[in-house]
């Protein structure tokens, strides 16, 4: 048995010292490596910098919204009117109407309305759009990509991708740059979208808004539609004298439904914050990618320095004598 093993504070002195040299052994090695690190770290910096400054601002436009909650449809009769119809024997058409802006927030996520509200017109500002300049608000189109003249896709793409961006294609690059959410406890919603040109972001939004109440107000007035169909059929069928009058009722709520769906601008959504154009840039943060690949050049280079002295010392060694020479 050897000395440490038989005495346990000098064993514990001897690991003490043991760290100490290994400290001391890995500050030589980081100082005599000091130039490396400082080069490596500085040509992460200026390539961090040119990175940054080439990245395009990006600008964000968004919308806080108010849900209109309303019961309209023949739904919102049978909650309304069932029971009168049913005390003169006659069923409306049940089911329940999910809300109507649950309805409205899916809808404006799905590829079926994008194809048929925002496809064909926000198809070259989304996918040919190179820059935006500031002082004459003009987009700058990549001409690579799309004829500004003819009016054509000109894009080299392979297959199944078309010249023309397809509708699935479109939406994909859409979605990155739409985002809409919803408070749960307060139910208000907000839509937000990104882009090169702020003017154009504002226009999105716009549109956005303006497309999804269009298209559940069209559904709407065509369920009011045939509801009145339904009840004057229903009215013709009914010999009993006191039912003119429900059915009256039931018909002119429906009428009602319908005019005041023509008559509402906003008809799904009550516009609390309406989208402005931006005038500061959202994106990028570019001293935080300064200083992010600052950090990591510096890293990198004392992780280099660490494995070459200690996994490939032969290598170290030669450049070492390189330099020397040098």
């Amino acid at each position: 048995m050897n000395e440490l093993s038989q005495n346990p504070e000098l064993s514990s002195n001897h690991l003490q010292y043991e760290d100490e040299i290994d400290l001391k052994e890995l500050f030589l090695v980081l100082w005599n490596a000091k130039l490396f690190i400082v080069a490596v770290t500085g040509f992460f910096a200026v390539l961090s910098v040119v990175f940054a400054l080439m990245q395009p601002n990006i600008y964000e436009s968004s919308a806080l919204l108010a849900p209109r909650n309303s019961q309209s449809g023949i739904s919102g009769l049978a909650a309304q009117y069932g029971g009168l119809a049913a005390m003169a024997g006659i069923q409306l058409p049940s089911g329940e109407e999910g809300s109507k802006t649950i309805m409205a927030i899916e809808k404006m996520r799905s590829k079926q309305f994008f194809e048929e509200y925002l496809y064909q017109a926000i198809l070259v500002e989304l996918m040919a759009v190179k820059s935006w300049e500031h002082s004459s608000n003009t987009l700058e189109i990549d001409k690579e990509n799309y004829d500004v003249v003819s009016g054509k896709w000109i894009r080299d793409v392979n297959p199944p991708r078309n010249p023309r961006p397809s509708m699935q294609e479109a939406h994909l690059k859409f979605v990155e740059m739409f985002s809409l959410n919803q408070d749960k406890t307060t139910g208000l919603v907000s839509i937000t979208v990104q882009h090169l040109s702020p003017y154009v972001a504002q226009k999105w939004v716009n549109l956005v808004i303006t497309s999804v109440s269009n298209s559940l107000r069209q559904t709407d007035i065509l369920e009011a539609e045939k509801a009145i169909i339904y009840l004057n059929d229903q009215r013709e069928n009914t010999n009993l004298v006191n039912m003119d009058v429900i059915f009256s009722q039931l018909i002119e709520a429906q009428t009602k439904t319908i005019m005041l769906a023509n008559l509402s601008e906003n008809y799904v959504f009550q516009v609390l914050d309406p989208p402005y154009a931006a005038e500061k840039k959202s994106e990028p943060s570019r001293a935080l990618i300064c200083i992010l690949g600052t950090l990591l050049g510096g890293m990198l280079a004392v992780l280099f320095s660490l494995i070459l002295h200690y996994a490939l010392p032969d290598i170290e060694i030669k450049l070492q004598e390189f330099a020397g020479k040098g």
